[in-house]
């Protein structure tokens, strides 16, 4: 249900849900009554807010199943915000790609002593 699936981002992204109904501009116990399932029919307006807030599209918060159904751990999907909030789109994503294996290369490479 949605309220599950709210909750499980929620959480995932380390937000309270104090702090998620703040930032959402909506009620602490709204948000706590769609959470509980006590509302299962929120607007489309109050779910965009909760999108925009949890980081990811309205439809991931109402299709029946999603990634978030699954534990994820929050430093990749900070990584993935941050990613999506610096402006980079889907499609640019095989050229980062390229970016962040040089980067592992250079990490894993041995640093050899000066002569």
């Amino acid at each position: 249900m949605i309220g599950n699936k709210i909750q499980k981002i929620r959480k995932s992204k380390g937000l309270t849900l104090s702090e998620c109904a703040e930032r959402a501009n909506i009620s602490k116990s709204y948000l706590s009554n769609i959470e509980r399932n006590l509302n299962d029919n929120p607007t489309i307006q109050v779910l965009e807010k909760l999108a925009l807030v949890l980081g990811v599209d309205v439809s991931t918060l109402i299709t029946a199943h999603s990634m978030y159904e699954q534990p994820l751990e929050n430093k990749w999907l900070q990584f993935v915000n941050e990613l999506k909030s610096s402006g980079v789109k889907p499609h640019e994503l095989p050229q980062f790609k390229a970016v962040i294996e040089f980067a592992k290369w250079k990490h894993e490479k041995p640093i050899k002593a000066k002569e």
